[in-house]
């Protein structure tokens, strides 16, 4: 009853079969997959909209170190590892990105400021055009700044973690999670379902997308090092597997 609350049964029993393990798998590949594709964005202090997060270009010291916690830097010429539908061939996407490689799965960060660039594009459509088809995406702030998943329009962005550094840390890198604006609305922001109990969110999720593990520890401050980047890495990953229950892509199954 822990898995599914309809089953009455009283009792199981094992079952031996030698393939049961590749009918379970060729059953849910659907869903499984070994290659992932997140988005980044940097907010600077003061940026409330769209158009202020995808027209940042520079890179703070805090947000370049952050990047080494995800990933390493690739270029993308001639990239043969899983690129996320970025240009390996041309550089129509920017030169270079961060990948990681986690537990067997690849995964590939559409970073925003690494993106190009398009003068005069007050949207920066080059750069909307893979964060917000992304699922999942991850907002880094320097310092505390409001952020509501509202400031991007976007169909399929679901789920998104904020990260802040933890300002006066004395001993390494600090990274915590600042707390999400509330609103009148009774899922939080604007449709937005925050997953903890306490006003202190910084991981939300549009109300139909189950919760996802692993919980934030209290307080969630983490310091920088291979921890940190497991954690935040199987939340993403447990993030994009949960939105694929959520109504719009539900749907998307079963057609």
């Amino acid at each position: 009853q822990l898995v599914c609350e309809d089953v009455n049964v009283d009792r199981f029993y094992p079952v031996l079969y030698p393939k049961a393990s590749r009918l379970i798998l060729a059953f849910d590949e659907h869903v499984l997959s070994n290659h992932f594709k997140f988005g980044v964005i940097y907010q600077k202090l003061g940026q409330t909209s769209e158009e202020e997060l995808f027209g940042t270009t520079e890179e703070s010291p805090a947000f370049t170190e952050f990047l080494d916690v995800l990933g390493q830097r690739v270029q993308l010429r001639d990239f043969k590892g899983f690129r996320g539908g970025l240009d390996v061939t041309h550089g129509q996407t920017g030169s270079e990105s961060v990948y990681c490689h986690f537990r067997d799965k690849e995964i590939m960060f559409h970073v925003s400021t690494k993106l190009p660039y398009t003068e005069g594009d007050a949207q920066q459509l080059q750069r909307k055009r893979h964060i917000g088809n992304d699922i999942v995406a991850i907002v880094f702030q320097d310092e505390n700044t409001p952020f509501v998943p509202d400031m991007i329009a976007s169909n399929f962005l679901h789920a998104f973690v904020v990260v802040q550094l933890e300002q006066g840390a004395t001993q390494g890198t600090l990274y915590k999670v600042p707390p999400v604006p509330q609103c009148p609305h009774p899922h939080g922001a604007h449709g937005v379902t925050p997953h903890t109990p306490t006003p202190q969110v910084s991981v939300t999720a549009r109300d139909d997308v189950p919760f996802f593990g692993p919980p934030l520890p209290d307080p969630a401050v983490f310091r920088k090092g291979p921890e940190f980047q497991e954690f935040l890495l199987t939340k993403l990953i447990n993030a994009e597997y949960a939105c694929y229950r959520a109504e719009k892509f539900a749907k998307l199954e079963v057609r």
